[in-house]
């Protein structure tokens, strides 16, 4: 008798400073948890030893983080130098990684961010999962709610202006956001397609 197969687990390694990023983070829960995934948000500013159990246990680890003076935050920098020890152990190899980032800038050196991501995921011989979108809003016809309005390939991209709180964070951008948690569990059903639950 086949036994249903086990969810893909998505854990969400983010830091926020004043709330616009955790919005983005919960956008991308909300996709990969729509696309049958069981997720784990996870804010790495005082990570506990519970919350690095659950990203070792985790088929896809999406790293985020506001953009500040052109790259992560202090705090998601110091997770990432943390994350030392599962590179010694190769703990995190294979899994599939994605990322995203806010800034008050419509570029905002966010690029270099993501690239930050992407270079820690590939340390840690990680799989990459980018947007798979197309940019919007770069024709006459496209408008600031396309999805993936700021035309960002490898990851996902939002702008909050700087005088607006947490509430100011762009509908498009939320539902870029959410898509990437759609294809990041989507992926990750892919790799555990043979993964079978265990039953008593």
């Amino acid at each position: 008798m086949t036994t249903p197969a086990v969810p893909p687990v998505v854990s969400i390694a983010y830091h926020s400073g004043y709330g616009h990023t955790a919005v983005v983070a919960e956008a991308v829960r909300d996709g990969a948890a729509d696309a049958g995934a069981a997720v784990h948000l996870i804010n790495v500013d005082g990570i506990t030893d519970d919350q690095w159990e659950l990203l070792d246990a985790s088929d896809a680890i999406v790293f985020g983080s506001p953009t500040y003076m052109g790259t992560a935050s202090g705090a998601f920098h110091r997770f990432a130098e943390e994350t030392s020890k599962r590179w010694f152990t190769g703990a995190w190899q294979d899994k599939l990684a994605a990322g995203f980032t806010n800034s008050g800038s419509k570029s905002g050196d966010k690029l270099h961010t993501l690239q930050f991501f992407q270079t820690l995921a590939a340390q840690h011989a990680m799989h990459w999962v980018n947007l798979g979108l197309k940019p919007g809003w770069n024709s006459t016809e496209g408008s600031e709610n396309d999805l993936n309005r700021l035309g960002f390939f490898s990851g996902a991209g939002a702008q909050t202006n700087s005088d607006e709180g947490p509430e100011g964070v762009h509908k498009a951008d939320i539902a870029t956001a959410e898509h990437l948690g759609r294809r990041v569990a989507q992926t990750a059903k892919v790799f555990t397609s043979g993964r079978e639950a265990v039953t008593v």
